[in-house]
């Protein structure tokens, strides 16, 4: 099988792509990379449309075949009735020998392109950096990897093939018509147009009515998905009226274009069978007058009949298929934007190289940094502090003083604007990016754990760890005693985002993860807030566990978590407003420190 990596050249252009556009050149730019893809399985590919050619070939034969019954039953060919009936069942067996071919080629084609396609468009994805991420909603990249593939698979699998198929059909079939008679060919010209030109546009204007369809059944369905997702607010709040009125509303908007859109519906389709019907009954009286003349046989009438309903279907069927490439085209330029993305990682590894172990002597320069969706806030105005190797080190201050975008910078989640931020003596963005984040464990405040076991949670730090590394880890991190205790132990399901578990077991499934993991540097982002004393005990003390012989960075607005830092930095308004350790900031009169610790030291007893 092909690789499932590939590059792709030309410049990503915004996707403007919707199903009631005209194709563009972009469009179909885009449409052709994606058909690289195609082509890694080209043998399969040519193969399905010979099979095509073939089958619609043998279809077309049929009418032929069929209309000589009729002039053999007078008498009137060298072949007999009997022969042509075994003819057409040959034909038949052929069609349908060629038909299964040629859907199994084109299946095998687009399952596996369409495989390639997700697997490098999630690949691509999930090395994106973070402000990706946050300038686009989860379900807008969740639709590229459904909604638009599918639409792709359609296009490679159905929709081209049935494309060809009817080209193929209209050619062919135009050409023995004039053949039979360019008497009836003429008049069967002259009133299909306005009934095909007619049907174009309508057939354009009821796929816009039922896209508007889809769309209020998507902002019904998004209704549901917020409700269920916010059902304690919606609780607390006893807002569950109010709620089913807001849901019956959207179904009533559907309910409403879609009546409208049905109506449309049957208008064209009484219009479009009086069109074609009609016609055909024009061709049927001018072609008996014929046949009474003697210029055409009733078998050559009903060839021309049978070969005219097959051209209409392919006309009738150019229109749907046409809309459904229009979409694929569209798909295909969300897609390929993804994929034009600069990643922040590669996956795959780069030559073997020496990399030096980061120790943790980290160093910030001059820093400046502004958030990429909020460019005109400068959050960090010009920072700098250094940490040695194995100290321990806290930031405080009030919030958005810059605290968590400190640590969010050493890790590379964002580049600083200007100024450098060093390791081992290295700038961090001359260092493989991959390689600095290995060195790094986050223990954050609101630990995010996966939907499946805590025995997948806690290897998520190390993903070769034996299960002795696991149960070591969950000992150390004070988890041990509540994991054994479930009937399911280590493989127990933790639920969505971790749910069946309390705050203070996440947090130590978070610890584990961390110590299995055992980085140089070590972020505790809040890791102790919002939990109970014993809760908190029983995290501290794993914490004092993972801090030993790291460089330990502590974010924390209780400062009670900090009290043994070697070093704390006071941060306020982007600016690092004081340095040094507890018993020296407290012991300032006028201090921004001692100032925040009064505070706590007055909220503490009214908590109480």
């Amino acid at each position: 099988m092909a690789s499932n990596t590939e590059v792709l050249t030309d410049e990503a252009q915004p996707a403007e792509a919707q199903s009631g556009k005209h194709i563009n050149a972009g469009q179909v730019r885009k449409f052709l990379q994606i058909f690289r893809y195609v082509m890694r399985y080209k043998r399969y590919f040519f193969t399905g449309l010979l099979f095509l050619g073939f089958s619609t070939l043998t279809a077309l034969l049929f009418p032929y075949v069929a209309s000589l019954l009729a002039d053999a039953a007078q008498g009137k060919t060298l072949w007999s009735v009997r022969e042509l009936g075994w003819l057409l069942l040959g034909i038949l067996v052929v069609q349908s020998v060629f038909s299964y071919a040629r859907i199994v080629m084109f299946a095998y084609v687009s399952e596996y392109t369409m495989a390639d396609i997700r697997k490098d468009l999630y690949a691509r994805l999930i090395t994106l950096p973070i402000p990706f991420f946050e300038q686009r909603r989860v379900g807008e990249l969740t639709s590229r990897l459904t909604a638009d593939v599918t639409q792709l698979q359609d296009a490679i699998s159905i929709n081209l093939a049935e494309l060809l198929r009817q080209f193929a059909t209209l050619i062919i079939g135009l050409t023995i018509i004039g053949l039979t008679s360019w008497r009836l060919t003429l008049l069967m010209l002259s009133t299909f147009p306005v009934a095909i030109v007619v049907a174009m546009f309508f057939g354009r204007f009821i796929r816009k009515m039922s896209k508007q369809t889809q769309d209020a059944l998507a902002n019904a369905g998004v209704v549901v998905e917020e409700t269920l997702q916010s059902v304690q607010v919606v609780k607390v709040f006893t807002n569950e009226r109010f709620e089913t009125r807001r849901y019956q509303k959207a179904i009533d908007n559907v309910v409403s274009i879609a009546m409208r859109t049905a109506k449309y519906r049957g208008l064209f389709v009484t219009f479009l069978i009086s069109a074609v019907f009609g016609g055909i009954v024009v061709v049927l009286w001018y072609g008996a007058v014929l046949v009474q003349q003697g210029s055409l046989t009733i078998g050559e009438l009903i060839r021309f009949i049978l070969y005219t309903v097959f051209i209409g279907g392919a006309i009738g069927g150019m229109g749907d298929l046409y809309g459904n490439l229009q979409k694929a085209l569209g798909a295909s330029e969300r897609v390929v934007e993804i994929l034009h993305e600069k990643p922040e990682v590669a996956l795959q590894p780069d030559a073997e190289t020496a990399t030096p172990a980061l120790t943790g002597n980290i160093e910030y320069r001059n820093v400046r940094f502004a958030y990429p969706t909020r460019k005109d806030i400068e959050v960090l105005k010009g920072v700098t502090l250094q940490i040695g190797r194995g100290e321990k080190v806290a930031l405080v201050g009030p919030s958005g003083a810059g605290k968590s975008t400190i640590v969010q910078l050493l890790m590379r989640l964002y580049d600083v604007n200007s100024g450098a931020i060093y390791l081992n003596g290295q700038p961090i963005t001359s260092l493989n990016i991959t390689h600095l984040r290995h060195h790094i464990g986050l223990v954050p405040q609101e630990v995010i754990l996966f939907g499946g076991t805590i025995h997948e949670n806690i290897l998520y730090g190390k993903p070769n760890a034996t299960d002795a590394e696991i149960i070591a880890a969950a000992k150390k991190a004070n988890a041990w005693d509540f994991i054994s205790g479930f009937p399911q132990g280590l493989d127990t399901l933790v639920g969505e985002r971790g749910v069946k578990l309390s705050g203070g077991q996440r947090q130590r499934i978070a610890i584990a993860r961390a110590i299995l993991k055992d980085p140089a540097i070590l972020i505790l982002d809040e890791a102790t807030s919002s939990l109970d004393a014993e809760s908190e005990r029983l995290v501290q003390e794993a914490l004092d566990r993972l801090m030993e012989n790291r460089t330990t960075i502590i974010i924390a607005h209780r400062l009670s978590t900090v009290r043994k830092a070697d070093t704390i930095y006071v941060l306020d308004g982007g600016t690092i407003a004081e340095r040094g350790n507890h018993e020296e900031l407290a012991a300032k009169p006028d201090g921004l420190y001692r100032y925040l610790l009064k505070l706590q030291f007055e909220e503490a007893p009214a908590a109480s």
